[in-house]
């Protein structure tokens, strides 16, 4: 039940932030960005106060994270004690494996042909 749950809102938060990234324009999207200007000297460019958006896109990934980790929580714990698909052992069908009928055997000579001479 915490798993569908859980699961709901991953793919809620999934496209608030797939939106939200969507809605933010790039740090040169002005006029003076396109020629190469950045308003300052800094190494990245002028650094600005937050925005509603960019506060928007820290929590949406921070949610993202929370709950993708919880997932992962989640699904290790309704697993029956297998770690990997490998240490789960087959189920038994009843049915084991088929022995070729005599007339379809392959024989094979038992003696080896002799090597080819050196030149």
């Amino acid at each position: 039940m915490i798993g569908i749950l859980l699961t709901i809102v991953h793919v809620a938060v999934c496209i608030f932030l797939i939106i939200v990234v969507l809605l933010q324009s790039g740090k040169a999207a002005d006029l003076a960005g396109a020629f190469g200007g950045s308003g300052s000297q800094t190494a990245f460019g002028p650094r600005g106060s937050a925005t509603l958006l960019s506060k928007a896109t820290t929590i949406s990934a921070i949610l993202f994270m929370i709950t993708s980790m919880s997932l992962s929580i989640v699904s290790m714990r309704d697993t029956t004690g297998s770690h990997t698909i490998l240490d789960r052992k087959p189920a038994k069908t009843g049915a084991g494996p088929v022995a070729p009928k005599p007339s379809q055997r392959i024989t094979v000579p038992l003696t080896l042909p002799p090597p080819a001479p050196k030149k």
